[in-house]
């Protein structure tokens, strides 16, 4: 029967709000600030969080120094994907070398693993620290070349790139090196 009565007038839910509004009048309210509680509310919107480095966000397509693109459209990104979101063209070019046409990632379908960062030989793409993207329409959320690499402009660019593939990006180029062995 206690229990009929516990369901019929949420004692469960009174007992938490009241431990709620306990906490709460108890850190408004401590003249002496015994307690070393304080009640934090954040302005998300005029006070932006921050991520921390190497957070996993928006996609980007990395580019060299001079500014060129450095895919080269092998396709290990696009294998590697497990939600098979990343889509990759080639065409011949001049000097019967490949040149990337199309790549485009469907942000929607990503799960944000960065299999395609660690399978990337040449470190062409990047998860950017950015996360707060939204839009109203589900085309928008189809990037393609361009925009990717926009979005290296806005968010990589500079040495922020250069200390995410140092920091975030393996493998690197010294753990192949020969070593000499001791005869």
């Amino acid at each position: 029967m206690s229990e009929f009565l516990k369901k019929i007038f949420l004692v469960e839910i009174a007992q938490g709000m009241a431990l709620t509004m306990k906490v709460w009048i108890s850190a408004l309210f401590d003249p002496f600030k015994k307690t070393n509680k304080t009640i934090v509310t954040r302005r998300y919107p005029k006070v932006p969080r921050y991520s921390e480095a190497g957070f996993r966000g928006l996609h980007a397509l990395a580019k060299d120094e001079s500014g060129k693109m450095k895919c080269v459209g092998c396709g290990m990104c696009a294998a590697m994907c497990p939600s098979q979101c990343i889509h990759i063209h080639t065409a011949e070019g001049p000097d019967f070398k490949k040149v990337v046409t199309s790549y485009r990632i469907e942000v929607l379908r990503c799960v944000y693993c960065a299999l395609c960062v660690e399978a990337c030989p040449y470190g062409a793409i990047v998860l950017t620290e950015h996360f707060e993207y939204s839009n109203y329409h589900r085309e928008d959320f189809d990037y393609d070349m361009p925009r990717l690499l926009e979005n290296w402009d806005k968010y990589m660019a500079g040495d922020k790139g250069r200390n995410y593939f140092e920091k975030f990006w393996l493998p690197k180029a010294r753990m192949f090196s020969r070593t000499e062995r001791a005869s």
